[in-house]
């Protein structure tokens, strides 16, 4: 499955401004794609971030318009922050809702801020990392803020060559 590169680095730009203020950032550039992942590096205040991101292989839901979607996961060596698992939707989460991942036969909850989740703590972040890079399936299950259900079905396919790859590039053990 190809990515579409073009509209993943624009949302990735995006995405680290959103998260991070206005961080001065280098285009991301792409390390490797493989399978259903791709891997990048950027520079943002002259230090290495470098993330692996894939898009829906499925997406069903009763939405009549949405937006990208992606999952990530996330190594700032600089800020010691690796295996950040995060979630764009696509859409405004309802507020306060969670968002359900399940990779295999393990199911995680994450918090939710406007289209983005994440897990509430880096124990959680690293056994959903450590499950994708063993996994062949990961599902994400949310609501919009007008309570429209989605479920979001990722391959795996290429997830432990773009891991490998981002903490080669970063540095990360």
């Amino acid at each position: 499955m190809k990515l579409n590169v073009s509209k993943l680095i624009i949302s990735s730009a995006v995405f680290s401004v959103l998260l991070y203020g206005s961080a001065q950032a280098t285009e991301p550039k792409l390390i490797v794609e493989q399978g259903d992942w791709a891997a990048y590096m950027f520079m943002e205040n002259n230090n290495k971030v470098c993330y692996m991101v894939s898009q829906p292989k499925k997406t069903s839901g009763n939405y009549t318009k949405r937006g990208e979607v992606y999952a990530l996961v996330t190594h700032r060596p600089a800020e010691k922050s690796k295996n950040v698992f995060s979630y764009i939707a696509g859409y405004t989460y309802k507020p306060g809702s969670e968002v359900t991942v399940t990779v295999n036969n393990q199911n995680f909850r994450l918090f939710t801020q406007d289209d983005s989740a994440w897990a509430s703590d880096e124990a959680t972040d690293n056994k959903i990392t450590d499950a994708i890079k063993r996994g062949s399936s990961l599902v994400v299950k949310g609501a919009s803020s007008r309570g429209t259900e989605t479920v979001d079905t990722f391959g795996l396919s290429g997830s432990s060559s773009a891991y490998k790859a981002i903490s080669s590039e970063c540095g990360v053990k």
